[in-house]
């Protein structure tokens, strides 16, 4: 395999990127709601089919798709922005869960339930405004090592 093309967001022959790709079907309404919650800048823009925000540990990437476009070529869902689940959701790592809550509350999203207390530290389980689930995650002591074995 050829070493692969190194730009912004493009890995290196060495190590993997992660690009975080979340489908909206507002741009300005989904760049609004993530910059703010994750006080990240727009990197590049990419017309009006997305927009790649920039400052965080990932690049996150907005990308344009309709509400009632086909999902994949191998399976007839549909996409649509009403609260669903999916197995593969983001957590957001955040110093302060009660101000990240507020944030997200103020620029659109929904709590599910109340934040939850564990050994590792609190979580708040949300929905961005595009009916994706996410949770904020405040770690206390060290984090996930504090119920890790090994």
């Amino acid at each position: 395999m050829p070493p692969a093309r190194r730009g912004r967001s493009e890995p290196d022959a060495v190590t993997p990127a992660i690009l975080i790709n979340i489908d909206v079907d507002d741009l300005d309404r989904a760049v609004a709601f993530y910059a703010s919650l994750l006080e990240l800048k727009v990197g590049r823009s990419f017309g009006a089919s997305g927009i790649e925000l920039v400052g965080g540990s990932a690049p996150l990437y907005l990308l344009v798709k309709a509400a009632g476009t086909a999902t994949s070529p191998a399976s007839s869902e549909r996409r649509r922005y009403a609260r669903h689940w999916t197995p593969v959701h983001l957590d957001f790592a955040v110093p302060d869960l009660e101000k990240a809550v507020a944030t997200a509350l103020a620029a659109g999203a929904t709590q599910d339930k109340a934040p939850e207390t564990h050994a590792w530290g609190r979580i708040a389980h949300m929905a961005d405004p595009f009916g994706h689930g996410f949770c904020l995650i405040q770690f206390v002591g060290r984090g996930y090592d504090e119920v890790a074995t090994q």
